[in-house]
């Protein structure tokens, strides 16, 4: 039998929504849809001018305000339609949404343990497992990749997301500490092809740089 085919790979551009105010607070996030602050704003703003730079075939974003925000601002005078994709929105984080660490570590300190623990099956009470959301995760995007095979993608999530998408590139286990950064508003690039990632790089603030100088006076 003769050795099927190899596809070409599919470029993502990914990059986590800007800051929003239960960010600076520490505060469990989840899927409450909490919008940018004006410091997200900015960022979203700086994203803008190394986009340009780009041809994408696609845009995707969380439907959560925090992500679809940014990709909005960011993608302005790209000519392109943001598309909603729920498969990157962050994972539910059951009763720990909504509270900081130090509220979850009091009123559920089993299931912060858990959390800290980076547990694959608790769900929180009502929440996603983190095995469960790294399929979510992980099948949404290998569906973007067939989509628009061999081409470049932009995409905007979360923090979680992005977590997941560096553990299975990288082969780094989902219960394992993290030893990486996910910075707001940062751009990461990475590749897919015949079910593979590839990291290409991670993290890039640089378009940040004294973005918010002055932004918040």
């Amino acid at each position: 039998m003769p050795p099927m085919p190899r596809t070409h790979p599919t470029r993502f551009c990914i990059v986590r929504h800007g800051e929003t105010d239960w960010n600076s607070e520490r505060r469990i996030q989840g899927q409450i849809d909490i919008d940018l602050n004006a410091a997200g704003e900015t960022q979203a703003r700086a994203l803008g001018p190394g986009l340009s730079g780009h041809s994408f075939a696609a845009v995707y974003s969380s439907d959560l305000l925090r992500a679809w925000n940014t990709a909005r601002i960011a993608t302005a005078g790209l000519g392109l339609a943001v598309s909603p994709a729920p498969t990157l929105r962050e994972r539910h984080f059951g009763v720990l949404q909504g509270l900081t660490r130090d509220e979850a570590r009091q009123r559920y300190p089993e299931i912060y343990l858990e959390h800290q623990a980076r547990s694959l099956h608790s769900d929180y009470r009502g929440g996603e497992t983190l095995a469960g959301f790294a399929r979510r995760v992980t099948d949404g995007l290998a569906e973007m990749a067939l989509r628009d095979a061999g081409q470049t993608v932009l995409a905007f999530t979360h923090g979680g997301v992005l977590d997941i998408v560096y553990r299975v590139a990288t082969g780094r286990a989902l219960e394992a500490p993290r030893n990486f950064l996910l910075p707001n508003a940062a751009v990461n690039w990475l590749e897919h092809s015949d079910g593979h990632w590839r990291l290409i790089s991670w993290g890039d603030c640089g378009h940040l740089e004294g973005a918010l100088d002055g932004a918040l006076e």
